[in-house]
Order: structure tokens, then sequence, then C-alpha cells
């Protein structure tokens, strides 16, 4: 389950990745492509979000900060 923790209305552009930085701002940087070689994050928008433990936070498509909780744990997987 997601829930929205900031809504900011980012238009995204093709080539270009999204996510939310350590300090709550989100960031975009160009993807690499081929020899095309990406980087050199630009702060999108300044949304300050304090993040807590335990989550998962990204950029939906509708360009709003979400937040999804994160699973730990869960089934060992068989020997082979």
């Amino acid at each position: 389950m997601t829930k929205v923790v900031c809504k900011c209305g980012i238009k995204r552009k093709g080539g270009f990745l999204y996510f939310v930085g350590k300090d709550g701002c989100a960031y975009e940087t160009k993807m690499a492509r081929g020899k095309k070689k990406g980087g050199g994050k630009k702060r999108v928008h300044d949304c300050r979000i304090k993040k807590e433990k335990g989550y998962l936070y990204f950029i939906d498509r509708k360009g709003n900060v979400c937040a999804a909780k994160m699973q730990r744990g869960g089934k060992k997987r068989k020997k082979r």
C-alpha cells in the first residue's frame, strides 16, 4: 500500500530518472544509454520530506512523491 507524501506535480521528461534524495528533495538525472554517460543530478522540487526508516520513497506517474512500506524477511528459499 502506498501513500502520497507530497503533491509535487513533477512533469517527467523522456530519458531522465527521477528519485528522492537523502535530503528529501526530488531530483532528476540523465539516464545512461549505450555509450552516452548519465549523471549530474538537478533538483526538481524542494519537498524536504522527513524520511522514515523502513519506507521506500519514489515519484509516481502523476509526479507526486509517495512512500511504500518495504518488505523485510519473508520465506527462505530452498537449497538446490
